[in-house]
């Protein structure tokens, strides 16, 4: 039995809303963990959203099992969620699972490079509302005979591709990372700037878009979702 321990209690409540989200919409959800020194992270693919979702967590101590000096395993996220203990700061990483085509490739590690033309916070989460209610408002303009899963997807196809800003970044990144609860402007409240996972100071820019070959990256201090760039297929793909 492998245990996790992360640093305080604040962590283990970020990755357990983390978790608890990726559930909400998939209950069967499954993530992949790799940890390495003193940080974790945690990827998932919350269905609709056809997105990465990363979260990082600090541990407490570099992560040991046995001999091995890095973890890499797909687990369960209920069954992760179920052993994590807030109040000890802690979490038992369950048995390996057989992981979605998903797990298997993954962003690159680095050569990450700054994209300009990223609106601010609040226009980001303005957007997304936006684009919310105009998808509502045109589903509910259909008649009932013509909400087959063809005009509905087809809908969904042109909003959810729309992009933000002057950017490549896709609409359905944003509301993703809205979804999971990563658009909150950010707080000094517990943790160091330092973590990527942990709030930042206030004079830090909360979003940052990245690029690395086919991928963007959407960083805010509370997760990150990367997507594929339209068009460019399974070019510069990392697969671990």
């Amino acid at each position: 039995m492998t245990a996790l321990h992360l640093v305080d209690e604040g962590e283990a409540a970020d990755l357990a809303a983390f978790l608890a989200r990726l559930i909400h919409y998939d209950r069967a959800a499954a993530v992949r963990l790799q940890a390495s020194g003193t940080t974790l992270a945690v990827f998932g693919r919350p269905p609709s959203f056809e997105v990465l979702a990363i979260r990082t967590a600090r541990l407490a101590k570099p992560y040991e099992n046995g001999l091995d000096l890095t973890l890499d395993v797909t687990v369960s996220a209920g069954e992760l969620l179920e052993s994590l203990d807030e109040a000890a700061a802690t979490a038992i990483v369950p048995a390996a699972v057989t992981g979605p085509p998903w797990a298997g490739v993954l962003p690159p590690r680095g050569g990450w490079r700054p994209e300009p033309g990223l609106p601010g916070l609040d226009a980001v989460r303005t957007i997304v509302a936006a684009v919310v209610a105009e998808f509502r408002t045109r589903i509910d303009e259909l008649a009932p005979e013509g909400r087959t899963r063809a005009a509905l997807d087809g809908i969904g196809r042109e909003i959810w591709s729309r992009p933000v800003g002057d950017t490549e970044l896709p609409v359905r990144a944003a509301h993703a990372a809205q979804s999971l609860g990563f658009l909150r402007p950010a707080r000094t409240a517990y943790a160091s700037p330092a973590s990527p996972s942990a709030a930042t100071a206030p004079d830090e820019a909360p979003l940052r878009l990245l690029s690395s070959g086919a991928w963007l990256r959407l960083r805010t201090p509370y997760g990150t979702i990367a997507v594929r760039k339209a068009g460019l297929g399974a070019l510069d793909v990392s697969v671990r």
